[in-house]
């Protein structure tokens, strides 16, 4: 039987079912994500064993029919009549056969058989390089879904909270890590918040308990929205989006009750990020709203951000301004970091463009063209870049030039121009 392009991903599940059911140390995240839906694997964080391999499930997971008899001329596997279920014989024998058959370029993403074959002494193949290659089964929609699904049924206060917020898993932020170019300044905040994750244990025996309040401020389109979902997916930590405005749009009597909802929700989900987007409403309403209701409402938030710590309850607070100049000392006093995010520089925007154009052909002076742009924010480069490339497109080329740019860099001051504007008559 050849090793064919259908044989071996066939016999890749028969093996991985068979060595993760012959050693209960394995877990859900030695499963291959494509692995975990295949088994329907549960939240249970061990899987629920045996791994059982038939006709049915292979066709439901890969649409390929009638699997058994592409692999019956195999002499290391048995099919049972009822059901179709199939089986390695001798476990050692398949797994030898399976590399002869080119199946190494399979097992070096595969934690079950990269455990198997390390453990076996073969080279090239390392468990834990396998493991980092997939994502956590905790950074995915459906983990996400079994816990609130289970938050909410022991107490449905939170279905209300969960209506006043966006909950993302991990997986599903779009924001990489490696995308963004980050100040030092920057880079030094997330340093700390590693090692305060790494030694909670040792932060919270010596009692200090304030870290992981961060106060984002600086000018729109600067990254400070990036660089929250990227420590999501960067942190494995399921983001809670807040808008104050939403929050407090509601039935002003209920706002104080379910701003002390969202933050309990996060104590349940822990660990997670809570990330609250123009918090600069806090100081509007202070100042501007002599409503009762609101200032017990801003004072409720102000509570719950006193009470809500990375080391003692696992979450990660980031609230965000463009208006820092509008918050007062009480506001300004909660957070332990506050992190600027300025307009880029030269070399800065330099990096940026290059990070944005990696995966396009353009013909760009990037020293010059970061030149061009004094003033742009990275919002405004990646504006300026997909203009481009729609100009290229439209003229049936896929290689940006400078006449492209030019466009781009147009369209992104003309713009700004406009929003400058005063429509008065």
């Amino acid at each position: 039987m050849p090793g064919d392009a259908d044989t071996l991903p066939l016999m890749e599940i028969l093996l991985t079912a068979e060595v993760f059911n012959q050693n209960p140390q394995l877990d859900i995240n030695d499963l291959t994500p494509e692995h975990r839906i295949l088994f329907n694997t549960s939240g249970n964080a061990h899987a629920s064993r045996p791994l059982v391999v038939s006709d049915g499930l292979i066709k439901r997971g890969t649409g390929v029919p009638e699997a058994s008899k592409q692999l019956k001329g195999n002499p290391f596997i048995t099919v049972e009549d009822f059901g179709q279920r199939m089986n390695i014989t001798t476990l050692d024998a398949a797994a030898r056969w399976f590399l002869q058959q080119g199946g190494q370029k399979l097992a070096v993403r595969n934690p079950t058989l990269a455990f198997y074959f390390e453990k076996n002494g073969l080279d090239g193949i390392t468990y834990a390089a396998a493991r980092a290659q997939n994502p956590p089964f905790e950074d995915t929609r459906t983990y996400l879904n079994e816990k609130l699904t289970k938050i909410t049924g022991e107490d449905e206060r939170f279905k209300s909270a969960l209506d006043l917020v966006i909950v993302n898993a991990p997986e599903e932020v779009d924001q990489l890590f490696d995308a963004l170019v980050l100040t030092p300044g920057q880079e030094e905040m997330l340093k700390k918040i590693g090692v305060a994750l790494q030694h909670r244990d040792v932060l919270s025996r010596h009692r200090i308990h304030e870290v992981g309040k961060l106060l984002f401020v600086g000018p729109p389109g600067t990254g400070k929205t990036s660089l929250a979902l990227a420590l999501s997916r960067e942190l494995h930590m399921p983001l809670i989006e807040v808008r104050l405005s939403m929050v407090t749009s509601q039935y002003l009597g209920e706002t104080s009750k379910n701003i002390d909802r969202i933050f309990d929700l996060a104590r349940k989900l822990t660990p997670a990020i809570v990330f609250i987007d123009e918090f600069d409403f806090v100081a509007k309403s202070r100042v501007s709203d002599d409503h009762g209701a609101m200032k017990r409402a801003v004072n409720t938030l102000l509570k719950n951000i006193d009470q809500i710590s990375l080391v003692k309850n696992g979450v990660l607070l980031i609230c965000a301004t463009n208006h820092p100049q509008l918050l007062d000392e009480a506001a300004w006093r909660r957070f332990d970091e506050v992190v600027e995010f300025g307009l880029p520089d030269e070399e800065m925007r330099k990096e940026i463009l290059k990070k944005i154009t990696e995966t396009m052909e353009c013909s760009c002076d990037y020293g010059q063209l970061a030149r061009d742009t004094e003033g742009f924010s990275g919002s405004d480069l990646r504006m300026m870049v997909k203009e481009a490339l729609l100009s290229a497109l439209s003229e049936k080329r896929t290689v940006i030039g400078k006449d492209d740019v030019l466009r781009g860099i147009f369209m992104v001051k003309n713009r700004d121009a406009l929003r400058k504007l005063t429509w008065q008559g």
